[in-house]
């Protein structure tokens, strides 16, 4: 069955082609009534096309040139200040290349340096160690002590976010919502494996877990260990960030000679990344000591961030001495933080962050994850920020991502197969790869009402029901979601506020209980964009239902069956040649993203691909 047939219930008539010779936004906005004022105000706003007149009387391609441009001079400025106040961290000029990163974002602080609006947070970070029955040490809880703490957690309205959530806000003042929270577990007991993680996945809480693998190995005497088959599950879960605790617990690192302390920095991180297969980001300091030159060592290890802790006078994470000593609070303090959690002030000219739901990670790596769950397969990529491309024909993905700054992409959005080459889509598009927004034919439009719209902005996603009076203009869309970079219709919903959808939300959606391949793509609950494909055979139903179990916050669905493809930096994961596409979800990796509000590249030697 066809594209058009799968996402609107039957196959309906498509125009031959629509109208795409480009409107520039200057040549709207001039045409309008009353337009006199209008170029300077333009001039003057990021994204003044939401208030622009007259471009709802448009309904043909229109350029979004403007959505992606900075104000002129923004970026010189910030890396002026960012070069002034990387002379001041007390770590030293070698670590200046990790500075590049940080000036390519917009306003972040350099690397290690806490941003100011992140000090002015209440984020508590919690710092457990066994959960087990019976207790054996003081510090330790039970499993029914654990869960009363959750419990706890969530009735008095607290968010439990991710250490990529509580690390991006700390560099870059980012929101958070509005009762953070950030649960870590230290050394690697199987207790954490046999009853914290059971517990993590009945609430949907992540959580951070330091691991040293001298006990894992068993060459480190103590008390219980977790063995590397389950760290390795636990290591597949989004819910789950593993991080390095050194190779063998040293009482204080400070003591180390230079060689010993290298060895504990560098061998932890390349032993845990060898056995788990993913990139280890954070360190916590045995014990909590720490001193510059220890510091200096894990920053020379590649470490992003570290966590430390104090016998007394524990602080919150905004007061922080850097990101290579971010402060821990022991569990027990927890009913002194319920009511003084904050997520801090909103960031300036954006909407009060109050519920998780509302937070995004775009900076995150990107990450491949292969998941097998009830008998079935699927793979999730995530980080990076999310993009699409809109291509002039229809390509296998690993053709349209050449010559890009992609590390993923899934196909994308449901298009006409009225013509073997076309790349009409079933609905509206706006794509960083063409930045011209192309409406959805008229006569189809309204049968799309109720799918989800999917909105992508520079630091934030929308999912929202498709209203075909409202939504197929660039005016309409710049009115949902300001600074929209990239839209277009999904099929439906399969998850949604973390909830799996009901067969009767699929209303006619052809095929969608039947067995077939098919694609996705949402956001976790860490914020972070997720892409992937089923491997097996599974209805809509089942799908989201795993994709809830393994942490997807909103997922859609999208074109599948024969064109259910997915790419991952530059090659096939799908185990047959899929039918070309003229869409795609993509995935911008932190170290190929200039900071731009439309961070996709693409070379001379794919611009055919997408030259209309």
């Amino acid at each position: 069955m066809g594209s058009a047939a799968f996402l609107l219930g039957a196959a309906v008539p498509l125009a031959a082609a629509l109208t795409t010779g480009a409107i520039t936004i200057a040549s709207v906005v001039n045409a309008a009534p009353n337009s006199a004022n209008r170029p300077q105000a333009l001039d003057t706003k990021l994204f003044a096309l939401v208030d622009a007149p007259g471009v709802d009387a448009f309904p043909t391609a229109v350029s979004s040139e403007r959505l992606c441009q900075r104000p002129q001079g923004l970026g010189e400025a910030i890396a002026r200040k960012d070069n002034q106040l990387f002379q001041g961290v007390g770590l030293g000029l070698e670590t200046a290349p990790r500075v590049t990163e940080a000036i390519a974002q917009l306003g972040a602080a350099p690397w290690p340096s806490i941003h100011p609006r992140a000090t002015e947070a209440r984020v508590p970070v919690l710092m457990y160690h066994d959960v087990l029955e019976p207790k054996e040490v003081f510090f330790d809880l039970t499993p029914a002590e654990f869960e009363a703490q959750l419990q706890t957690i969530l009735e008095h309205g607290l968010t439990p976010i991710s250490a990529d959530q509580l690390v991006q806000h700390l560099r870059t003042g980012s929101s958070l919502p509005e009762k953070p929270v950030l649960l870590t577990f230290d050394d690697g007991y199987v207790g954490h494996y046999e009853n914290v993680y059971p517990l993590l996945k009945k609430y949907h809480v992540p959580a951070t877990f330091f691991v040293f693998p001298g006990k894992v190995d068993g060459k480190v005497a103590g008390r219980s260990t977790l063995t590397w088959e389950q760290l390795k599950i636990m290591a597949a879960d989004p819910l789950v960030t593993i991080a390095s605790h050194s190779v063998t617990h040293p009482a204080d690192m400070r003591a180390l000679s230079d060689e010993d302390l290298a060895y504990e920095v560098v061998e932890s991180k390349r032993r845990l990344e060898s056995e788990l297969g993913i990139p280890i980001h954070y360190f916590g300091y045995p014990t909590g000591h720490y001193d510059e030159r220890v510091a200096q060592a894990v920053a020379d290890a590649g470490y992003l961030a570290a966590f430390t802790m104090r016998e007394q006078n524990e602080q919150f994470a905004g007061a922080s001495e850097s990101l290579l000593a971010i402060e821990r609070f022991g569990q027990s303090n927890l009913p002194t933080l319920l009511d003084t959690a904050w997520g801090g002030p909103p960031e300036a000219g954006a909407a009060p962050v109050a519920v998780a739901n509302s937070a995004f990670s775009f900076n995150t790596p990107v990450e491949l994850k292969k998941i097998d769950l009830d008998g079935q397969s699927f793979s999730l990529i995530s980080g990076g920020r999310p993009v699409t491309m809109h291509a002039n024909s229809r390509y296998q993905l690993p053709e349209m991502m050449a010559g890009t700054n992609l590390a993923a992409a899934v196909d994308g959005g449901f298009f006409s197969l009225e013509y073997l080459d076309s790349n009409v889509m079933i609905g509206p598009v706006l794509s960083q790869s063409t930045r011209q927004f192309v409406p959805g034919y008229g006569g189809e439009t309204p049968r799309l009402n109720g799918r989800p719209l999917v909105l992508i902005g520079p630091d934030r996603v929308l999912f929202v029901p498709f209203d075909a009076n409202r939504h197929n203009t660039l005016a309409g869309l710049a009115r949902e979601l300001p600074g929209v970079t990239d839209a277009f219709v999904a099929a439906a919903w399969l998850v949604k506020d973390g909830l799996p959808q009901p067969a009767s939300s699929f209303g006619s959606l052809f095929d969608f209980d039947a067995h077939r391949h098919r694609a996705f793509w949402g956001i976790n609950t860490a914020g972070q964009p997720v892409v992937g494909v089923t491997h097996t055979m599974v209805d809509s139903v089942q799908l989201g239902e795993m994709l809830a179990q393994a942490g997807l916050r909103d997922a859609v669905m999208l074109d599948s069956g024969a064109s259910t493809s997915l790419a991952y930096r530059g090659d096939s994961l799908v185990g047959y040649t899929p039918r070309p596409v003229p869409h795609l979800v993509g995935l911008v990796p932190p170290e190929a993203n200039n900071g731009s509000p439309c961070p996709l590249v693409i070379n001379e030697q794919n611009a055919a691909t997408t030259k209309r």
